[in-house]
């Protein structure tokens, strides 16, 4: 048997899943890159290799492979990316299980993480608490009747396809015509490029512009859940599955509505979160994450993202991730199989229970 991992160069995810496999005493990876199974290279894979698909990061190369040649920093192009990662994933299985490999991961699972509008409807089918959604919108114009028809106003406006908050709004609206839309979205000529910097827009115009141009390739659109505070900050948490079972937890915080550390979002005080839920409702948000897991039973590891709400009574999950492990340095949760370990060192050992 060997490991294959399909990954970037250079990227962290596959360095510390095959530090981790060292550490276990098992093989060094081989590393496929993203770019030779964009460009449709065979995986080369034997009867009894065990195949690892990781995230392609953000590797121009493959962002040009993916959605097609331009400024990686753009934001769009998602339903391109989409149909060109899932139809390289569906290749990747079908080669892996003629030669007699075994995907960690089922890649139509995987496909479904990767659209929040398939992903929010497994989940509202299996009873797990999620944000109520908006569906069917596809302009400003049907954005705006939406929300008043149904008393919203606020909403989060989320690419379908989107990652890391790329292109994510936050919207509000008030009577007299007040609109604001908090991103990380940048216009610029028409276009809108990803930054680091969280910006407010706050006319009807710029509003309706940043929505438009998001559009087409297609919104996910739910009710603003307000979230709990620690310390003056809004909260929620990033909760790794492992087998099934709740490993790791790092609590999330901001200043602005979008919580992702590469934003400006700080990592809070996990015992303090854990002290103010008190052991109930602390189990009781570890099992959401294990219920909206569980809508994926083909993966080994989910990243689920919990919204926990003010008055810290309520909880509802908003994105499930498919490679949502890369927390360099936590280790699991006190009592849980992956205690001690990391993320990649707690799916090395589930493995081992595997082969």
């Amino acid at each position: 048997m060997s490991l294959v991992v399909v990954g970037t160069p250079g990227d962290r995810r596959p360095a510390l899943f095959a530090a981790a496999c060292r550490s276990a005493g098992l093989p060094e990876p081989r590393l496929v890159p993203w770019t030779d199974v964009l460009r449709g290279m065979p995986l080369d894979a034997r009867a009894g290799d065990v195949v690892r698909i990781d995230s392609p990061g953000e590797d121009g190369a493959a962002d040009a492979l993916l959605r097609g040649p331009g400024d990686p920093s753009r934001v769009g192009g998602g339903a391109r990316w989409y149909r060109t990662f899932t139809a390289a994933l569906r290749r990747l299985s079908a080669e892996a299980s003629a030669a007699g490999a075994r995907v960690l991961g089922d890649v139509e699972e995987i496909a479904v993480m990767f659209d929040k509008r398939l992903t929010h409807a497994r989940l509202q089918a299996a009873g797990v608490p999620v944000p109520a959604a908006l569906a069917g919108i596809d302009s400003y114009g049907a954005l705006r009747s939406r929300m008043d028809e149904s008393g919203e106003r606020r909403v989060f406006v989320k690419p379908a396809h989107g990652s890391s908050a790329s292109g994510v709004v936050a919207l509000q609206t008030a009577p007299g015509g007040r609109v604001r839309a908090v991103t990380s979205a940048s216009m610029t000529g028409g276009r809108l490029f990803n930054s680091l910097r969280v910006r407010s827009y706050e006319t009807e115009e710029e509003v309706a512009a940043l929505v438009g141009l998001l559009a087409p390739d297609g919104l996910h659109v739910e009710r603003w859940l307000p979230k709990a505070t620690l310390d003056g900050r809004v909260f929620d948490l990033r909760v790794v599955v492992i087998g099934g079972e709740p490993t790791h937890a790092v609590v999330r915080t901001s200043r602005t509505p979008m919580t992702n550390l590469h934003l400006g979002g700080a990592r809070g005080d996990l015992e303090a979160v854990r002290r103010a839920l008190g052991e109930d409702r602390w189990r009781r948000a570890l099992d959401v994450c294990a219920r909206a897991a569980a809508c994926f039973p083909g993966s080994q590891m989910v990243g689920v993202d919990l919204l926990v709400g003010a008055g810290l009574n309520r909880f509802a999950v908003c994105e499930v991730n498919a490679f949502g492990d890369l927390l360099p340095r936590l280790t699991g949760l006190p009592g849980s199989p992956a205690e001690g370990l990391d993320t990649y060192a707690a799916q090395v050992g589930l493995l081992q229970c595997t082969i």
